[in-house]
């Protein structure tokens, strides 16, 4: 799964656009939170939304975990105890280290934005009924669990079915405002008659020379190499939020960590 933008970020333009139509200032906010998005390593959102098909998380799934005799839900496993004795333990990972009860829940890829839509057999369930913790984990909240298993042949909202509809991104702060702001104003200029920035710049321009005054100045493709924009308070961001110019968001992936299912096609 590929994240990207569908919608523009919010925006307080400081230039002048009482001459410019709001389709193409709508569109060049678009065009300039795609790019942060993408500079930013896809972590700031809110991304596209994405329907996944998850799997419940099982008893098992953080196993080898502690064991604690007669505590926990699951199924019994025999272990030797410091006292060199065989003793049944009770695996509980479905359990937090925090909590006695079981938690019904399900992971998602994350970090989770917000959640749209949880269909479960053709149902929408009430926000009410669901919460996310930790970033990626999606707990039912109602006193039901989710389906140990699903027709993933049958399509989203058909019976034995469960579909999740959710956007990815950590929330957008006021430096991240500022940042794509500055950037939709770059570009608006050099798409107006006359700009000489933005779209219209000229990129292998290093050195102008004219009635006796030269101008030096750096060529932009080095700074795009970077991954930056070139523009102060953009880079400022880019800078503080990503780095080392990651291109995603790293993780650690592990055999027996089941990810959730989406459909590539149709």
């Amino acid at each position: 799964m590929k994240p990207d933008v569908c919608e523009a970020w919010p925006v307080e333009l400081c230039c002048d656009t009482e001459s410019v139509d709001q389709a193409v200032i709508d569109r060049w906010s678009l065009v300039a939170s795609q790019i942060l998005f993408r500079l930013s390593g896809r972590r700031w959102g809110p991304s596209c939304p994405v329907t996944v098909r998850p799997c419940r998380r099982s008893c098992l799934d953080t196993a080898p975990v502690s064991f604690q005799a007669g505590v926990g839900t699951g199924p019994w496993v025999p272990y030797i105890g410091a006292d060199g004795e065989w003793r049944n333990g009770a695996v509980c990972g479905c359990a937090s280290s925090c909590s006695c009860t079981e938690l019904c829940e399900v992971r998602l890829v994350g970090p989770v934005h917000d959640v749209v839509e949880v269909l479960v057999d053709g149902e929408v369930l009430v926000p009410e009924a669901y919460r996310v913790d930790s970033a990626n984990q999606l707990v039912r909240t109602d006193g039901e669990c989710w389906p140990a298993c699903q027709d993933m042949a049958a399509p989203c909202g058909a019976p034995g079915t469960v579909c999740v509809t959710y956007r990815t991104g950590l929330p957008l702060d006021e430096s991240a405002i500022a940042a794509v702001s500055e950037l939709t104003c770059h570009l608006l200029r050099g798409c107006n008659p006359g700009g000489g920035c933005g779209c219209r710049a000229t990129p292998n321009v290093t050195r102008v020379q004219r009635q006796g005054v030269q101008l030096d100045m750096a060529d932009p493709t080095l700074v795009y190499s970077e991954g930056r924009t070139g523009l102060p308070l953009a880079d400022a961001w880019l800078a503080a939020v990503n780095p080392y110019g990651q291109p995603s968001a790293s993780r650690v992936d592990s055999p027996d960590y089941k990810r959730p299912r989406y459909a590539q096609w149709p």
